[in-house]
């Protein structure tokens, strides 16, 4: 688990794009929620790209290059990214070139920014909520990667693929194909603050986020769930307002048992009406009869404390 003194995360298997040509900035700022004038060489933005029912198409981070902007997200997107981009490249000078197998990318989760070699291009961004830096490493034109990751993982610890997760889910932290998904509005993930700018003019979606901030409501949001019994909550278990299996107000979209906290927790979707911090609700796998107990559970703030 991260601590004080920084952690490792070997990010080198997420989807990433090169977006070049002398019409690339408007064309991103048309496409997603956050201002890509606000990426630069030296820090990325976090944002997302919506259909026109503003649900999400991707979930990404961007920063800007001398003669062009770098975008990664979650490998699940590879190629339905460039693709949802390419659609709407119609008369712009625009090229998108996928570079996902030429560079590395690792991150590190601490204040200070690691030392390493000029050729290494490195970034602010905070990734999960906190500062940290990405190191990104052509691998046409730096030393090798590996050699990279070995001399960061002598400063800090090294997180695997398990650890990864448990920590994500302790922060809150919405991942692709888990929190979201293509049914999913940013402002639902929580992902209003970190990814939308509401000054920086038009794009795809806009109008329904606009509604829903001056609404003020949401259908549904994500949550925290903590299993109040103990008992372990899974992936796609559905909520039910409690003592009313009939009731559903929600799922479960990951869980865990965090060893910091020795509790088993859980991120999920809770409808309006039942999703304040506190609301006890009954959580069951969806095939499960009525007769079997569910797990009770309550309703928590994120991050996880």
């Amino acid at each position: 688990m991260p601590s004080n003194g920084g952690s490792v995360f070997d990010l080198t298997s997420r989807a990433k794009l090169r977006v070049t040509g002398a019409d690339r900035l408007r064309f991103l700022n048309g496409q997603i929620t956050n201002d890509v004038r606000k990426a630069s060489e030296s820090e990325a933005i976090e944002a997302c790209i919506l259909n026109a029912k503003g649900k999400m198409n991707a979930h990404v981070f961007i920063s800007a290059g001398p003669d062009c902007f770098l975008a990664d997200a979650d490998s699940e997107l590879r190629q339905a990214l460039a693709t949802r981009l390419e659609r709407y490249v119609i008369a712009d000078d625009v090229q998108i070139e996928d570079i996902t197998d030429r560079w590395a990318l690792f991150h590190v989760l601490a204040a200070a920014a690691p030392s390493l070699e000029e050729s290494c291009r490195l970034l602010s961004v905070r990734r999960f909520a906190q500062s940290g830096w990405d190191i990104w490493i052509d691998a046409a034109q730096s030393r090798d990667a590996g050699a990279v990751l070995r001399e960061l993982s002598a400063a800090f610890p090294l997180m695997d693929s398990v650890e990864v997760e448990i920590f994500r889910i302790e922060q809150g932290i919405p991942r692709w194909g888990h929190e979201l998904t293509e049914e999913i509005i940013p402002i639902e993930a929580n992902l209003e603050e970190r990814t939308i700018d509401y000054e920086k003019g038009c794009y795809i979606g806009q109008e329904v986020i606009s509604r829903m901030k001056m609404s003020g409501q949401t259908n549904k949001r994500l949550r925290g769930l903590v299993s109040l019994d103990d008992a372990p909550l899974s992936q796609g278990m559905k909520l039910a307002a409690s003592g009313e299996r009939g009731r559903e107000v929600g799922w479960i979209t990951s869980a865990t048992r965090s060893k910091r906290l020795g509790k088993e927790i859980a991120l999920g979707y809770v409808k309006r009406g039942f999703n304040s911090i506190g609301t006890n609700l009954d959580a069951f796998a969806p095939d499960e009869v009525a007769a079997i107990k569910s797990v009770r559970v309550a309703v928590a703030s994120l991050p996880f404390n």
